[in-house]
């Protein structure tokens, strides 16, 4: 059994865990921000460094002590690395490494998309290499072919907007507040979802990919149209992203034969509806459903450091002049999506 030390930073959350390699979680100590975006409606990547700056150093000291373990007895520190707001990512970074340097400890860089790929595992022992994986969160959406630690095949990915993007986009057109996830989420169970007809962009298409941009673009216009209530709109939102997660990960079980598994992760997975969607989908295609416990979905430092503990069982570090990477794709070889951009 080995010891992991995690750190998060990759937005505004910042966080630090103890773990083992028995997925154990020890200690997990997380500072949020919400307070200090909420003004500006989103997360401000200069107000959040900062903010790791201060919460970082207090809040592993606190995980070190909660664990009941001091620094020498870890045995690896995992960071994330990227991607993410570049700021934020460099403080967590650079914090360990000079923990890694002073207590002559191997540092594990951690794909953050990959910490969320791999959180299910910390959750459920079951969970068994190849499984479909849609990551669907604020800044990503994708379906992947999960063949193993550090082997990911993906299969579809957003051309503009991501799920999460677009939930929190609507709930600022709606004037629902921040975090807006769990905003709209709120909203929509007081609401109607076949009251506002809107859009849903490449169902049915055979494209693999999604497409969130066109469906917050008709929000807007059912905002300005000023006949639907606002309960109404985010229901009827939130049906319609339901229904293109739904229509592309069916196409993309067709295209994972051998899947042991369909497994949902990253912060629009805490959304009950999405997952409740996705478990029926699970049962129609006679597969077991696997996802983390709601707190594992949003960012945290317990599924870095199983990350971290997956790659150090596999006998994997990095040197400490580890860059700090604002994208890192988990599969660099897919071929690029139609419109993606920087996001493919």
């Amino acid at each position: 059994m080995a010891l992991i030390l995690g750190i998060e930073s990759s937005c505004d959350e910042t966080a630090a865990a103890v773990i083992d390699t028995d997925r154990r979680i020890l200690s997990h100590k997380l500072a949020g921000q919400e307070a200090a975006h909420r003004p500006y409606g989103g997360v401000v990547p200069e107000i959040a460094a900062r903010a790791h700056v201060e919460a970082l150093e207090p809040l592993v000291a606190a995980a070190l002590d909660e664990a009941g373990v001091t620094l020498d007895e870890i045995d690896a520190i995992a960071a994330t690395a990227g991607p993410g707001l570049i700021g934020g990512v460099m403080v967590g970074l650079v914090t360990a490494k000079a923990l890694a340097l002073a207590a002559d400890k191997p540092l594990i860089a951690v794909n953050h998309l990959e910490g969320h790929a791999l959180s299910p595992r910390l959750a459920d022992a079951k969970l068994q290499f190849p499984y479909l994986l849609l990551l669907v969160s604020g800044g990503h959406c994708q379906l992947l072919f999960v063949e193993g630690v550090g082997r990911y095949r993906r299969l579809a990915t957003t051309i503009d907007d991501a799920a999460g993007e677009a939930y929190d986009k609507t709930a600022k057109l709606l004037g629902l507040g921040f975090p807006g996830g769990p905003a709209v989420e709120k909203a929509a169970l007081e609401g109607d979802p076949k009251a506002v007809k809107l859009p849903r962009p490449l169902v049915g298409t055979p494209e693999p990919h999604f497409s969130f941009a066109g469906l917050k673009s008709a929000v807007l216009r059912a905002r300005d149209a000023g006949i639907h209530r606002t309960e109404d709109i985010a229901a009827s939102f939130q049906q319609a992203v339901v229904d293109c997660l739904i229509d592309r990960t069916r196409r993309a079980i067709g295209n994972a034969p051998g899947a042991t598994a369909l497994v949902v992760a990253g912060g629009v997975a805490a959304n009950k509806t999405v997952r409740a969607a996705l478990e029926t989908l699970a049962d129609e295609n006679a597969l077991p459903f696997f996802a983390p416990p709601l707190w594992l979905c949003t960012d945290n430092a317990a599924m870095i450091g199983w990350a971290g503990a997956e790659r150090f069982l596999e006998g994997h570090s990095d040197p400490l002049d580890f860059a700090a990477r604002p994208r890192w794709p988990l599969d660099p070889n897919a071929e690029k999506a139609r419109g993606a951009g920087v996001k493919a």
